[in-house]
């Protein structure tokens, strides 16, 4: 079985930056268990499989993958192969700006496309679940060991570490400094201890120290329980952090703005925009959106089941 991929770099303007993506955008006649070893076969963050909307609303049906498991929604991939279905033709721009809606395990997720002369250049999700906050997390003590930091390099008082959720959760870690953040190395034993159990396995330790003019966080996600060691750029959790630093924020009505680096410290730099909608102190929308680059294209030959 013969299906063409393509692979782009996503949350970034160069090649070589950003989170790699692989995107195959007619995935008709393969099976899930097809689709997760070709997943691993590529041995990125996500692989994602296009397939027919399945309702008149739907553009395209995402199934996306890790190198280890299917989950029902990501940010990279999915503002990724918006970016890479109107590259390729797949998807007609319609001037300066497309909307499209992809059907993904959480349900349907609306990105826009922006173009210029014809081209894409910036894609952006609505987040399709508003922020939801899990149980108290584990100890600032027991916090620090993970990360192989000192207590004092973290966060307390109002930037206290909490677990949130716009279809995927994460656990929000506040560090002091970008100094610490550099320092974090996951320690594989006290994470399996104090996670396995938790609401999430997914850690994302940030700072309000960034390196960029122009940037307000600089971040890292790890999780090894999705194949995921770390991940140059984390959409999905960029939707959650808006739910993190949205509700603690003192706007009552209008729109909240961040620029997130993350994926520094792996030499994959990466640029996520966040929005968040505020009215009556309630979040009502979320946005995350950046820019790609086409890396490459390729035919891959996919075994039949009984091969695999």
């Amino acid at each position: 079985m013969r299906h063409k991929f393509y692979t782009a770099d996503v949350f970034t303007d160069r090649i070589f930056g950003g989170n790699p993506l692989a995107v195959l955008p007619n995935a008709q006649g393969l099976n899930a268990q097809q689709m997760q070893r070709v997943a691993k076969g590529f041995n990125l963050s996500e692989t994602v499989f296009v397939l027919p909307a399945e309702t008149s609303q739907g553009t395209r049906r995402l199934r996306i993958f890790t190198p280890a498991t299917e989950i029902p929604f990501a940010g990279h991939p999915t503002v990724g192969t918006a970016y890479i279905l109107s590259a390729i033709g797949e998807i007609a721009l319609q001037g300066e700006v497309t909307t499209v809606i992809f059907e993904e395990g959480i349900g349907m997720v609306p990105v826009k496309i922006r173009a210029e002369a014809g081209k894409p250049i910036y894609s952006e999700l609505t987040a399709s679940q508003l922020p939801q906050f899990g149980s108290e997390s584990p100890p600032i003590a027991e916090l620090a060991s993970m990360l192989s930091l000192e207590i004092s390099d973290l966060l307390n008082g109002e930037d206290y570490p909490q677990a949130v959720s716009c279809g995927l959760p994460f656990l929000f870690i506040p560090l002091r400094d970008r100094e610490a953040l550099g320092r974090v190395k996951l320690n594989r034993e006290r994470w399996q201890q104090l996670l396995s159990n938790y609401w999430t396995s997914s850690v994302y330790p940030f700072c309000y120290d960034p390196e960029l003019e122009g940037s307000d966080i600089r971040a890292r996600m790890f999780d090894p329980g999705f194949g995921i060691q770390e991940d140059p750029a984390t959409g999905s959790a960029a939707t959650a952090l808006a739910g993190y630093l949205g509700t603690r924020h003192p706007l009552t009505d209008g729109t909240l703005k961040w620029v997130v680096e993350q994926g520094f410290e792996m030499g994959r730099p990466s640029i996520l925009q966040v929005e968040a909608d505020k009215e009556n102190n309630q979040i009502k929308e979320i946005r995350v959106g950046g820019s790609s680059v086409l890396v490459s294209e390729g035919i891959i030959e996919i075994p039949e089941l009984e091969s695999l």
